[in-house]
């Protein structure tokens, strides 16, 4: 036990933390909460949802930022395009972006089920190659997609953020794995977080929430 200021710290798990601070945030709506239950029974790798501590942060920073128009780099079964378009105004825009057919048939099918005011645009495709098709500022970007190619969806879609416009990146830690990269993943992301933190043109704070969220900030 270590103490600080005469005060003893108590070595508690991560899981016990992540169980408490579950609990202690804003629940999920019925809407999400059944395309998670949804999702369950279709997938068989569920624990790769954002989960509702990522998905209320988001939800926060939009409406913190008044964010209207949101582009998401991996869709997966649509749980956090869901969570951030329950969050916009009425005249808010999400374009998500899924290569996986599996995973765009699903989407698909929840966007009908729960977007109810059509705010989700979803395209099919390979990222690297639809990115550069679009135009206009983004108020927010979500990155949560194949983690080797962090630094490209990076470097593309810095320059469709506006000023002062946010970007966040899920799995930035990689279960802690970054801090001694034994796979090409934990490499990369590893590479990914010192490319952000030497770059003079954002800001940008590291979260160790689930599994490592990084908030930029672009200047």
């Amino acid at each position: 036990m270590k103490k600080y200021r005469g005060t003893p710290i108590v070595q508690i798990t991560d899981t016990k933390i992540e169980e408490y601070a579950r609990e202690m945030t804003t629940p999920e709506s019925e809407g999400v909460r059944a395309l998670v239950e949804s999702s369950d029974v279709e997938l068989e790798y569920i624990d790769m949802l954002s989960g509702n501590l990522v998905g209320q942060m988001l939800r926060m920073l939009i409406q913190v930022s008044g964010a209207k128009r949101i582009l998401e780099i991996g869709t997966f079964t649509g749980y956090s395009a869901i969570v951030m378009a329950e969050a916009l105004p009425d005249d808010g825009e999400i374009i998500t972006i899924e290569m996986n057919l599996r995973y765009q048939k699903l989407a698909s099918k929840h966007f009908r089920q729960f977007d109810h005011q059509n705010k989700i645009k979803l395209l099919e495709g390979n990222a690297r190659e639809l990115v550069a098709e679009l135009s206009g500022d983004f108020d927010l970007i979500f990155i949560d997609a194949d983690k080797l190619s962090y630094e490209e969806y990076f470097s593309q879609t810095l320059p469709l953020l506006k000023q002062g416009g946010l970007m966040v990146v899920d799995n930035v830690l990689w279960d802690g794995t970054v801090l001694d990269p034994e796979d090409e993943k934990a490499q990369a992301l590893h590479e990914f977080n010192e490319m952000v933190s030497q770059d003079n043109r954002v800001e940008q704070v590291l979260l160790p929430v689930r599994d490592g969220v990084t908030i930029i900030r672009k200047k």
